[in-house]
């Protein structure tokens, strides 16, 4: 993606969702020292396209959501949706966190109504919304309970209705189900799965981007897998994911073209978590 670095629509008028161009953000330690989190970062997210980024611990792949996203501006280069510079928080993005975006004091429906409601929804037609996205991910017999009276996975449901309720183009997930039991996660990408597919087939599915430790996750969700290198990170490669969908995840970890992209894949993301490990060794000697 170097070169031309103006906004706006590609040569031959294709816009992707998404474009980072030549970005890098640098931040500020409490000491004053500046800190390289992500450096001359290229990036393309097509319309529909589900993109998993991996990278080591700490190299950036959460910074790199949150300039997507507008929480953060990039100290070089440029970010662009849907062609155009980012500029602050977009109302067509939405975002799922590793921890859980709830309002304790809110029950479940009052939570997945709160999202229309901020964007000006009429009260009647966001609980409606509301009332249909929690009857999609399983809740519809939860709406009158709190956050504290769910489990793990039930909590993790209520974050994903809370972002399809307000029909994101861009969907941005950071790590959303590592704090999940094996079973409550692979069952919690299926879910996903099959709340994407459905906007697929409906003409209207999300762009997304999903940061995640686990390569197996990445695999078995994303179209293609980005790998970032050490911090401070940048792309390295990236690798398309050629296995039909729909997808279950359990069952797709069998196919022997999982196992060859996995291998394919770890050998160059191994290189990148062995640079990570022996720079922290070297900083303990």
């Amino acid at each position: 993606m170097n070169g031309d670095r103006r906004g706006g629509p590609a040569p031959g008028g294709h816009t992707p969702a998404i474009e980072l161009r030549g970005a890098s953000k640098v931040f500020r330690t409490p000491s004053g020292a500046a800190h390289t989190a992500v450096r001359d970062l290229d990036l393309t997210v097509e319309r529909g396209e589900f993109v998993a980024v991996v990278g080591p611990t700490g190299c950036g792949k959460s910074t790199t959501l949150t300039l997507v996203s507008g929480l953060e501006e990039p100290t070089e280069g440029e970010v662009l949706v849907g062609g155009e510079p980012v500029r602050g928080i977009r109302p067509e993005v939405g975002f799922v966190f590793q921890q859980d975006a709830v309002f304790p004091w809110r029950t479940v429906l009052s939570n997945v109504t709160a999202g229309p409601r901020f964007r000006g929804v009429p009260k009647a037609e966001a609980r409606d919304r509301a009332r249909d996205w929690l009857g999609r991910v399983g809740l519809d017999a939860f709406a009158d309970r709190y956050p504290h009276q769910l489990s793990g996975g039930q909590r993790k449901r209520v974050a994903l209705a809370q972002t399809f309720v307000c029909d994101p183009a861009i969907l941005l997930m950071d790590e959303p189900f590592s704090a999940l039991d094996v079973q409550t996660r692979a069952l919690m990408s299926d879910e996903l799965l099959e709340l994407w597919s459905a906007s697929r087939a409906d003409g209207a599915a999300a762009s997304v981007v999903f940061v995640t430790h686990d390569l197996e996750e990445a695999i078995a969700l994303a179209d293609k897998v980005v790998v970032m290198t050490a911090g401070p990170a940048t792309v390295k490669e990236v690798f398309p994911v050629r296995l039909p969908r729909p997808r279950k995840v359990e069952a797709v970890r069998l196919e022997p073209e999982f196992v060859e992209i996995y291998r394919e894949i770890w050998s160059s993301l191994g290189e990148e978590v062995r640079i990570t490990r022996e720079r922290g060794a070297s900083r303990v000697a």
